[in-house]
């Protein structure tokens, strides 16, 4: 699977060396706060992640990237996208969704706008996707900004079965002027 790298990020697969670090994002309940996973308290927990995110490479050719800083070599998150196919959100399955995650300590620096951005220039321009979609619980004003910044658009909103509401976001090369 290729890598992406942006001025002060590297954008790579994930391994099991990350482990350390999804165990750091995926118990952290700030981290947590707009999505529907419960926290995960082990290292086996998150190697069990990083085991469905390298199955995903493996079936789809794309899934979720490790992100890096180029000053520091550190593991701050994951951003990328997804082929979702084995589940059904908003009543749709088989799309490109992408997301991103970052430890709370590298928020509000710009670094999830600029892996967001790699990665759809990466979906359009080198897989030719036809449309991306992202899936925000709708009170996640910041993360709704960045989708935003990257292209995508609001198609509507959603209720999950626990009775949060979320945004339904695209873009489409339809949408192209």
């Amino acid at each position: 699977m290729t890598s992406l790298e942006t001025p002060r990020l590297l954008l790579r697969e994930i391994t099991l060396a990350d482990a350390p670090g999804i165990l750091a994002l995926d118990s952290d309940p700030r981290v947590l706060r707009y999505v529907p996973n419960q926290p995960i308290t082990t290292l086996a927990e998150a190697t069990k992640i990083i085991d469905y995110i390298r199955q995903q490479y493996e079936r789809n050719g794309i899934g979720r990237w490790a992100v890096v800083r180029h000053d520091t070599q550190e593991f701050i998150g994951w951003c990328g996208l997804k082929l979702v196919n084995d589940s059904e959100v908003n009543g749709r399955t088989n799309y490109y969704d992408i997301g991103y995650r970052l430890l709370p300590r590298h928020w509000g620096q710009g670094f999830a706008s600029e892996a967001a951005t790699a990665t759809m220039r990466y979906g359009v321009d080198v897989m030719q996707l036809p449309a991306i979609n992202a899936t925000v619980m709708q009170d996640n004003t910041a993360s709704r900004s960045i989708l935003e910044k990257v292209g995508l658009h609001m198609q509507g909103n959603f209720i999950e079965p626990d009775g949060s509401w979320w945004c339904w976001y695209e873009w489409s090369n339809t949408m192209l002027p």
